[in-house]
């Protein structure tokens, strides 16, 4: 399963870029997120980094342990979960375009149990819809908080 999602913010790179990155600060940010627990942080950079997100899904809260598996910085950087039989993936990217930056999550799932491919394909299309709100919904407010920082004057 894949599901890339996209957005435009009026907002140079670098202010999106703090913003994507600030996993600690995600929770302020990010609508979705309850809670934000980092659980091993890197002596510099964010490649390692390794938290716990609690989001409430369905109306129940869910915590997966994330980590940051590859980073070009500025640019992009990769996350992965290990959860339920799967493998989780989640790439940010951004391109600096003449509106401010383009912002692109793609999100993929691969089964590794038995179990998981079982649950894929019985509810793989329900989570494909859940997911991509999700996605969505994390990549407006991310927009709107730094096409508010970037509005904000500089002093």
């Amino acid at each position: 399963m894949r599901i890339p999602v996209a957005v435009t913010v009026k907002a140079p790179p670098s202010v999106v870029w703090a913003l994507v990155t600030d996993i600690e600060g995600a929770a302020d940010t990010i609508s979705g997120i309850d809670e934000v627990e980092v659980l091993e942080r890197p002596a510099e950079g964010i490649l390692g980094l390794r938290w716990k997100e609690t989001r409430t899904l369905y109306g129940k809260s869910a915590t997966e342990t994330m980590w940051i598996t590859e980073v070009d910085e500025g640019a992009s950087y990769a996350t992965e979960a290990r959860s339920h039989g799967s493998l989780y993936r989640t790439e940010v990217r951004l391109t600096g375009i003449p509106e401010g930056t383009r912002l692109e999550m793609e999100f993929s799932a691969e089964a590794l149990t038995r179990g998981a491919r079982i649950m894929s394909v019985l509810l793989g299309w329900m989570m494909r819809r859940a997911i991509a709100k999700a996605l969505r919904q994390d990549l407006e407010d991310v927009r709107r908080a730094a096409e508010a920082q970037a509005a904000e004057p500089s002093g």
